[in-house]
């Protein structure tokens, strides 16, 4: 497995905001962690890439320990993340906050990058072919100068994807990346997703639209007050009784 969480638990005082889970993600896969508001999703995710410590527990990234890292050693492992709400470089071109993503890739050193050498020189343009590529592939191409605050809701987050990526994770991290999509913007992001699948990317999200988490991922989580309640197939989740329990007065999974 790619990445694998052990018994991880995490305590806010007197909360348990992740109770002793245990789940695996399985490489070239596209995962979904799902549960109704308050279920720790957030939570793990922040676990995963270090932004918080376990209270118990460990997590391991291509079967090596990275609980207890900082989240930048995290990244340099190859696991990246977009947030729920869009963070970016909002002052910066398209391109140069791809090219911030590219930092883990690109940087040479600081006496290279002082003295402006010819494998510094090389180091930049191969960045920006593939800053540039991958801005073509996720519909940015034509507002690679534009400054990346003046973006429509769907383009700042395809361009968090395409920082994600620019860093040449293994492992991308998507909380919420259908959040206040149109219906045909959802299609095209999820198209984007089965692509990255077919590329051996893996993908692990978060996402409350029932109906895109049923139709992309091939393997569903289900958290309910910290706890793992379920997992499995869409097809399999979407008849779970516990799972349908959890969410009830709620829009049930697949409807």
């Amino acid at each position: 497995m790619l990445l694998e969480l052990r018994g991880v638990s995490q305590r806010f005082g007197g909360l348990q905001a992740v109770a002793d889970l245990s789940m695996t993600v399985a490489p070239g896969s596209i995962h979904g962690l799902i549960g109704p508001n308050g279920a720790g999703k957030s939570t793990v995710f922040n676990l995963i890439t270090g932004v918080i410590p376990l209270t118990a527990g460990e997590i391991l990234f291509k079967r090596e320990r990275i609980s207890g890292l900082r989240s930048a050693e995290i990244c340099r492992r190859g696991i990246a993340r977009t947030f729920q709400a869009t963070a970016l470089f909002r002052e910066y071109t398209v391109l140069q906050n791809v090219l911030v993503g590219a930092h883990r890739l690109a940087a040479p050193g600081l006496g290279p990058a002082l003295l402006w050498s010819a494998s510094y020189r090389e180091r930049e343009r191969r960045a920006r072919e593939r800053g540039h590529a991958l801005l073509k592939s996720l519909g940015l191409g034509a507002v690679a100068s534009q400054v990346a605050g003046q973006l429509p809701n769907r383009d700042q987050k395809a361009l968090a994807l395409a920082m994600a990526l620019a860093t040449g994770a293994e492992l991308v991290i998507l909380d919420e990346p259908l959040a206040g999509l149109t219906d045909q913007e959802k299609a095209e992001t999820t198209a984007v997703l089965r692509r990255l699948r077919e590329q051996s990317l893996t993908v692990l999200l978060v996402e409350h639209d029932m109906k895109a988490v049923m139709g992309v991922c091939d393997t569903v989580t289900v958290l309910d007050h910290g706890v793992r309640i379920a997992e499995g197939t869409p097809r399999e989740i979407q008849t779970n009784a516990a799972v349908i329990e959890a969410y009830l007065g709620a829009e049930e999974p697949g409807a």
